[in-house]
């Protein structure tokens, strides 16, 4: 099991086991080796870079509330050791919890409140880091990687998974969405002090802890033209839905260079359903990429995958096709972090995808296929 992997154990659900000697599946309710004694599933939340090869085999039949907001890896125990299903796609040590000593970072919260006073920004990110845990947050004060830059209040989605949000099926928000959107010029403080200080810096708009960075367009177009009078140094990007083609294009003309779009499928249908788009339509998504790319723009997608979905025969069909039309560079892994069977339930109540052909299996055929496609987990620095 990867470093900085967390077990969990699964209440109320059954797994579901392997008979070696019976050659069948079972559904297990009591500790078959003290019977007296009830028995759980254990999944696992493998750590960055790693996507799950299978998902946690359980059994919810009768339960109507959903777990919380997390991946459910596939673990075992062997060698005295626990074991993910699990395959690496991104070495890059950025969110090591290793090396985010908390002095360090409390040393750099420190140090900015002192230069910057009044930045409600930095403020908000303090808070990222020091309550909430958050990897790109604390990146930021260690003066490391990728700086987030959170703007946005509202989002034009209504995703079932959304981590800043929840209204429905008891779910509960892994933290709270930032409250007001920063001035052009705070967001340029924060950008400008990363990307003068750190080698190969990334700035990032759109975060776990805010809405659609798009809906707060009148404050990061000008917040760009800002940084670029400073400095050419440095990648500006943006994770986003993608939903306003209008404003990614005038993004780019301002100095954008890199843009990650957020999917959980290529196909209209299975999208609508997790992303619950608002005011926009699938079609706004495709349009936005083909912009980016005609603008000369790094274009990756957030790809939210399932095994039993992601990998699926149509999916996998689906992406070859969207990758082969889109020319997208990047494609990072990201686990889902959803009840992943309550979410292929959904899935399959919109279409049959076919059988599933195995994660590490599509990702090395993809690499056949397209052997300049990138496949990662982090947003790369481009300069």
């Amino acid at each position: 099991m990867p470093h900085g992997s967390e077990l969990m154990m699964l209440p109320q659900r059954k797994p579901i086991v392997y008979n070696i000697a019976k050659d069948l599946f079972e559904t297990l309710e009591q500790n078959p080796f003290n019977p007296d004694e009830k028995i759980f599933p254990v999944a696992v939340f493998n750590s960055p870079g790693y996507v799950n090869r299978h998902f946690c085999a359980y059994d919810d039949e009768g339960i109507k509330g959903y777990l919380p907001l997390f991946s459910y890896g596939a673990v075992g125990f062997g060698k005295n050791n626990f074991r993910s299903a699990t395959l690496l796609v991104d070495k890059e040590p950025r969110q090591d919890l290793r090396q985010m000593p908390h002095k360090k970072i409390a040393r750099g919260v420190k140090y900015l409140q002192k230069k910057y006073p009044d930045n409600r920004l930095i403020r908000h990110l303090e808070t990222c880091a020091l309550e909430y845990g958050c990897p790109a947050g604390k990146n930021f004060f260690l003066k490391r990687y990728e700086a987030p830059l959170p703007t946005s209040i509202v989002c034009n989605a209504n995703c079932i998974g959304c981590i800043s949000l929840q209204t429905q099926n008891n779910l509960c928000a892994c933290q709270e969405r930032i409250g007001f959107t920063p001035t052009p010029e705070e967001i340029a403080q924060v950008s400008y002090e990363h990307i003068s200080t750190v080698k190969n810096a990334v700035v990032s708009f759109g975060q776990g802890c805010e809405g659609e960075p798009l809906t707060a367009f009148k404050a990061i177009e000008p917040a760009i033209g800002l940084i670029r009078k400073k400095t050419d140094k440095g990648t500006i990007n943006l994770n986003t839905n993608a939903s306003l083609p209008d404003c990614v294009e005038q993004l780019c003309q301002a100095g954008l260079d890199s843009m990650r779009v957020s999917l959980n499928s290529v196909r209209e249908n299975c999208y609508n359903a997790y992303f619950r788009p608002r005011s926009y339509q699938f079609s706004d998504v495709l349009k936005s990429i083909q912009i980016a790319k005609q603008q000369g723009k790094f274009v990756s997608i957030n790809y939210l995958n399932c095994p039993g979905f992601t990998d699926s025969q149509k999916e996998f069909a689906a992406l070859k096709e969207f990758i082969h039309t889109y020319k997208i560079d990047m494609i990072q892994w990201r686990n889902l972090n959803f009840d992943l069977k309550k979410y292929c339930d959904l899935m399959l109540k919109i279409e049959d995808s076919g059988r599933p052909l195995g994660m590490e299996t599509i990702i090395e055929k993809l690499a056949t296929r397209f052997p300049s496609l990138i496949h990662g987990y982090f947003n790369p620095p481009l300069c």
